[in-house]
């Protein structure tokens, strides 16, 4: 599961490794990646619903839809950590197991990036589109430690950046607008339950991650208990897929051969 600004782009080469074992599920968040453009009243509720209770209630639909078999195992980065949370507390999904990855789920929230985007949306969308370019570019590179190959960052840029029928720059101006609502007192307190049912929890943490600091893993572990662990990774930022792809790897296949090898 992705977060913001991402796409399912940034899972390919995991899901493509993991598909040798499991039934891999990767899909790109309405008005994210390659999905469809929302409706604008579609869009305007997404841009108030800051503690992402839509997004969960609509996954949790999508996993419904699916009819798995067998229980999953989840695996979510960024704000998807907040939706997965949201999604098991909530809407009664059963995970096989859960790790969650440089995750948005305990506050303090938000990059004052954010808050600036909201306060001045038409400033944003009235941009040229060579000169917002170059803004999306930076903010994603920011998300690394190490410099990012030029076929990932346009990876990652591309879909904020060009038409088609992609979000495009409006696109990327709301999603931020949202961020910078984000909430989730109403939750953290009931994630306790998660470690009091059982299901093993993994965290995996970039240590120079600049947005996330790692003592956030830390508070998120305390707050879940149970058997969830928290894995630091060296030299790797809030994009640890592409910045540790092979320790990141390593890391989920260990941890779903431990749980797997468990039940």
């Amino acid at each position: 599961m992705h977060g913001t600004p991402w796409s399912s782009s940034l899972w390919l080469p995991y899901a493509h490794a993991l598909s040798k074992k499991y039934n891999v599920y990767i899909f790109d968040n309405p008005g994210y990646g390659e999905s469809k453009l929302l409706t604008p009243e579609a869009q305007e509720a997404f841009e108030q619903n800051g503690s992402l209770s839509l997004q969960a209630e609509i996954t949790a639909a999508l996993f419904t839809h699916w009819e798995m078999i067998e229980k999953p195992h989840i695996i979510a980065h960024d704000n998807a950590g907040l939706v997965a949370l949201r999604m098991a507390l909530q809407h009664n999904c059963i995970y096989k197991s859960l790790t969650l990855i440089d995750v948005v789920a305990v506050g303090p929230w938000g990059l004052p990036f954010f808050k600036l985007v909201a306060e001045n949306e038409d400033v944003f969308n009235a941009i040229p589109a060579p000169m917002f370019e170059g803004i999306v570019r930076g903010y994603v590179r920011g998300a690394a430690f190490k410099v990012l190959r030029r076929e990932d960052e346009d990876m990652l840029a591309g879909p904020w950046v060009s038409g088609n029928g992609r979000p495009g720059q409006e696109g990327f101006v709301r999603v931020l607008k949202q961020a910078s609502q984000r909430r989730s007192e109403d939750v953290e307190g009931l994630y306790c339950k998660i470690g009091e049912s059982g299901l093993p929890v993994r965290i995996i943490w970039g240590k120079e991650d600049q947005w996330l600091p790692c003592e956030r893993a830390e508070k998120l572990k305390g707050l879940i208990g149970g058997k969830c662990e928290v894995v630091l990774v060296e030299e790797a930022g809030h994009l640890i897929q592409l910045d540790q792809p092979e320790r990141l790897m390593a890391e989920i296949v260990m941890f779903l051969r431990e749980v797997d090898g468990a039940s």
